[in-house]
């Protein structure tokens, strides 16, 4: 099993940046892919950053492209989402997940491939 827990979301202005953390315990940090997802509110859940265990294959969505870059510290057990140049359709509930994967340098977009899911934090961004 694989506890995920988030913290980092608030309400920012647009144009201001958040740091997102998602702290991991409970199976063999590097060889989990971390993945960051968000739900807007009526919304479908989509991907937004994915990480490789080893943190040196990286995917970003377009949607946030030279605006987020997803990190982590693996002496830490933890993953980051750095979010610059906010924008108010960046708004929603921001999720954690994990994969357990054979290789240490996945990553994945589909939602559906990772096991594990933290409880989400709030990230809303006012115009």
């Amino acid at each position: 099993q694989v506890q995920l827990v988030e913290s980092g979301g608030g309400l920012v202005q647009a144009g201001g940046s958040l740091r997102l953390s998602c702290a991991a315990s409970g199976r063999t940090w590097s060889m989990l892919t971390m993945g960051w997802f968000r739900q807007a509110l009526g919304k479908e859940r989509e991907f937004v950053a994915s990480i490789s265990g080893s943190g040196t294959n990286t995917h970003v969505a377009d949607s946030a492209k030279g605006r987020f870059t997803i990190s982590r510290d693996n002496a830490k057990n933890t993953a980051y989402l750095q979010m610059n140049s906010l924008k108010p359709e960046d708004t929603g509930v921001y999720y954690c997940a994990a994969l357990s994967s054979i290789s240490r340098y996945t990553v994945r977009s589909s939602a559906d491939e990772y096991n594990y899911w933290g409880q989400g934090t709030q990230v809303t961004v006012s115009s």
